[in-house]
């Protein structure tokens, strides 16, 4: 999956390891079909649809959500609903849902609301990998953002190992970091820069960045701050994540607009007011600091969609299972007996 528009600085080996997954990919991904259920479920984008509307009516917060869980899905093994797998219910204990990583990962059980109304019109039909690619897509749509077609055939995996989750890309990760671990995915600069778009959506526990408020490099002193994070920003952060060690208070990634997908999360990174390392870390490479710089003039918003929809394609495609290739979970937390 990996264009023209690859990063500079990849190494050799990343490179060939980006090249063998695309060659060992192509011929799941050809096989995903976006009409693939128009014999088998032919309502299943109308049903998931409607149940995304009642969900999001009832909890609003659960756009951002939804779009991360297909995330962390796609980065560990492949978009095969691996992350849903519940620990009691694999031999290598834990899955990847208890993985540190997953903790924080919100909205399993609507998850399984949508498969169990499609379960109920297509009895073991539609993946649980399926349902996951078409909630993220109808989660930003629903939320003001731009849609795609969704080509589906996805199998469900069967194995959910916790240590594999060392594939996704953690919050205090650097450019460098970032490249590496989206080329090994088959994604390039411009697909972190524009994936990195989806935080515009939802929030993150304070955890996840109080080391840039209060012990940057370790000197743990109130003067060990982050220089890259804008201060009056960092003023006001400090205001509510009251310690280094606080797991449990959220803040917005896009302050004041979290719940409606746009551009206005590059308006916040271009004056160093991303929240997380990894969105600072945007202006760390010249193509990913050009693209930040272009969106926060706000004159390029259908651009910047255009772009998160192909981005979209290319995640949804990794590492797929298909044909005889895994199961069709009848309950997503849990494989076949």
């Amino acid at each position: 999956m990996a264009t023209s528009r690859s990063f500079c600085g990849s190494s050799n080996i990343t490179m060939l390891a980006a090249a063998l997954l695309l060659l060992l990919s192509t011929s799941a991904v050809a096989q995903l079909d976006v009409g693939y259920y128009s014999n088998s479920c032919p309502h299943v984008e109308q049903i998931v649809r409607e149940e995304m509307l009642g969900i999001l009516q009832e909890a609003p917060t659960l756009a951002g959500p939804f779009l991360r869980l297909h995330f962390h899905d796609c980065f560990v093994r492949g978009c095969d609903a691996s992350v849903l797998i519940d620990s009691t219910d694999v031999a290598n204990k834990p899955a990847e849902k208890d993985a540190p990583p997953n903790k924080s990962l919100r909205g399993f059980g609507a998850v399984q609301r949508v498969k169990d109304r499609l379960q109920s019109a297509c009895p073991n039909t539609v993946s649980c990998a399926d349902v996951l690619a078409l909630m993220a897509r109808d989660a930003v749509v629903l939320a003001g953002g731009p849609t795609w077609p969704v080509a589906l055939g996805r199998r469900d995996g069967r194995v959910s190992i916790a240590n594999e989750t060392n594939q996704l890309p953690p919050p205090t990760s650097n450019f460098t970091r970032l490249s590496k671990m989206f080329a090994a995915k088959g994604l390039d600069a411009k697909d972190i820069v524009v994936l990195s778009g989806g935080h515009t959506l939802g929030t993150a526990r304070c955890v996840s960045f109080t080391d840039r408020l209060y012990n940057f490099t370790g000197a743990n002193n109130p003067s060990d701050v982050d220089p890259a994070l804008d201060t009056a920003y960092m003023a006001k952060l400090k205001s509510y994540c009251r310690s280094l060690a606080d797991n449990t208070t959220l803040a917005e990634m896009d302050p004041g607009s979290f719940l409606t997908f746009d551009a206005g999360y590059y308006r916040l990174v271009a004056k160093r007011r991303g929240i997380l390392h990894s969105d600072s870390a945007l202006l760390e490479h010249p193509t990913t600091r050009a693209y930040v710089e272009r969106q926060a003039t706000g004159l390029f918003a259908a651009e910047f969609f255009r772009d998160f929809a192909e981005s979209m394609i290319k995640m949804g495609n990794i590492g797929v299972l298909t044909g005889d290739q895994g199961e069709i979970r009848s309950k997503c937390y849990a494989v076949n007996k």
